[in-house]
């Protein structure tokens, strides 16, 4: 650890944006949290704004790391204690091993002697904070005040390794945590799109090289899988990460040049099993970005091409989980595409089919959350037109099985947000189940089930745009029941809420069809007996 003797008496002036104290236990974490902040380089629009001390800095250099280890000394040295004297924060690693430090424990009392006023930050990085912080961490100043240390904590069950490196840059800058989150977040989403334009430019650049290297036919077929490749990415791992900001409109021209790719190879029997599957999942990833904007019309034929595809795959594969999976997503969208036109009973024959399928991949993995998680949903789709039609029979049946399937995959991966994002859905198609019987007390337990899942995910990640959706429609529903029961005052209050939520979400991307549907819906004034 930082190890010496002799100890100044004048303090300098600042030097080291900090100092990081830690344990030699832990000199690897040590090594790679110096080395990403030296690199860090704050976004460009927060540079120059007011800050802890001054402007902010474009970069949080220099930090000052010891890599002395000296454990014959008996006191810290003139190097220590002049970097100390010299720096405007204190960066505390913490762990047992730093607990049982006595380096450590010396830094942070000489710091705080020095330094009454200067900010400690505790980045926790294992164990518990009790057997991890450091004594001389949480001890009293002179005045007999205890001072809290502004806390990261880089465990994947907390913070997580990114966001606690976030947080640092906020104690070290004096600049809120949000505007750091939301800043570093629109750099990267920019740095995202800029990828998917060159790449789209490389889209273009190789299909006109295929045209020259035709005649060289292993030539060709390496062109052809990066270039499908390179159409999956976008529509595929790239439409995941843009839809959690709530933004459609960004791919819509790629949508179009990768059909017109696969537009010249109508014939099946030409492509490989490979280029078979993944085409199907680009039209189905297709067919969702176009249903999402209204054009259904469009997604309904990309569904119906999906379709062909993975039942052609099926046919020569019937016990292969992957082509069960891939046609089982084709039995679902042309059944949801159905039940969004009131076409209840074609939709029930998809969504029965797909059930089928779901099972049969439940039988022949398992132990695969996966596929539960998608006999979960299959499940859901019954229970949807159960309520849709008020059928009052298997109404309640139907719902409880998907419920009960999603708490089974919630206890295979506790801690998967989506997961619990989908549950919070099933007590909400439960809760519906309950109210159709007449029975709203049961109804509205449920629904504070379901909003209580949902309050956690948006602490967890408040700009989501799924969540924020769920939230709003919780509220809508929670408020039509709450005036039903009668509690009028609640019901209003939760219903502007919803109002100003969705406003705020056509406000982020007008093109989404189905956020503007619920600003008419919510524009309309409470009634009795609305579900």
């Amino acid at each position: 650890m930082n190890k010496g003797k002799n100890t100044p008496n004048a303090v300098p002036a600042r030097q080291y944006r900090a100092f990081l104290s830690y344990s030699h236990t832990d000199e690897r974490a040590a090594n790679k949290l110096h080395h990403w902040l030296e690199t860090y380089r704050m976004p460009r629009r927060l540079v120059g704004t007011a800050g802890r001390q001054a402007g902010v800095p474009p970069r949080l250099t220099p930090i000052f790391r010891d890599r002395a280890e000296l454990p014959a000394a008996s006191s810290l040295n003139e190097q220590v204690h002049l970097a100390l004297s010299q720096s405007e924060a204190l960066l505390v690693l913490c762990s047992p091993a730093a607990r049982a430090s006595r380096w450590v424990n010396a830094e942070i009392a000489l710091f705080r002697k020095l330094h009454p006023r200067r900010p400690i930050i505790a980045a926790l990085i294992e164990g518990e904070p009790a057997e991890s912080f450091p004594e001389a961490l949480m001890a009293r100043d002179a005045k007999g005040v205890e001072h809290e240390p502004i806390a990261a904590d880089f465990r994947t069950d907390s913070d997580g390794p990114k966001l606690a490196r976030l947080k640092i840059v906020a104690g070290l800058t004096g600049v809120p945590l949000d505007q750091i989150i939301q800043r570093d977040a629109q750099r990267q989403l920019r740095r995202v799109i800029s990828v998917t334009f060159v790449a789209l430019l490389l889209v273009l650049l190789m299909s006109a090289m295929l045209v020259f290297v035709a005649r060289a036919r292993s030539e060709a077929e390496n062109q052809r899988q990066q270039a499908e490749g390179l159409i999956e990415f976008m529509l595929t791992d790239l439409r995941e990460k843009l839809e959690g900001v709530g933004r459609l409109d960004v791919l819509q021209t790629v949508n179009k040049r990768a059909l017109a790719y696969y537009a010249d190879q109508p014939d099946l029997q030409t492509l490989p099993s490979d280029s078979l599957e993944r085409r199907a999942r680009i039209l189905q990833a297709m067919g969702e970005d176009d249903f999402k904007r209204g054009d259904t019309p469009e997604a309904l034929a990309q569904f119906r091409e999906a379709y062909r595809v993975t039942e052609t795959l099926l046919a020569a594969s019937p016990n292969e989980p992957q082509r069960l999976f891939a046609h089982a997503q084709s039995e679902f969208w042309l059944g949801y595409v159905d039940f969004l036109r009131d076409r209840n009973d074609a939709a029930l024959t998809h969504f029965q089919s797909y059930q089928t399928l779901a099972e049969k991949l439940v039988r022949l993995r398992p132990t695969n959350r996966i596929y539960w998680r998608e006999l979960g949903y299959a499940q859901g789709n019954i229970c949807t037109i159960a309520l849709d039609q008020e059928r009052r029979n298997d109404l309640l049946q139907s719902c409880k099985g998907a419920l009960d399937t999603m708490l089974r995959v919630q206890r295979l991966e506790p801690n998967d947000p989506a997961i619990a994002a989908d549950l919070a859905n099933r007590h909400a198609w439960m809760a519906d189940a309950l109210r159709i019987q007449g029975l709203d007390r049961n109804a509205l337990m449920q629904r504070e089930k379901q909003t209580a899942i949902l309050q956690a995910l948006l602490q967890r990640d408040p700009k989501n745009a799924g969540y924020l959706q769920d939230w709003m429609l919780a509220r809508y529903s929670m408020s039509n029941l709450l005036y039903d029961l009668n509690e009028i005052d609640h019901a209003r209050a939760l219903r502007a809420e919803a109002r100003a939520d969705v406003a705020q979400l056509v406000a982020r991307d007008p093109a989404n069809k189905d956020w503007r549907v619920w600003q008419s819906k919510l524009a309309k004034p409470l009634a009795k007996g609305v579900h």
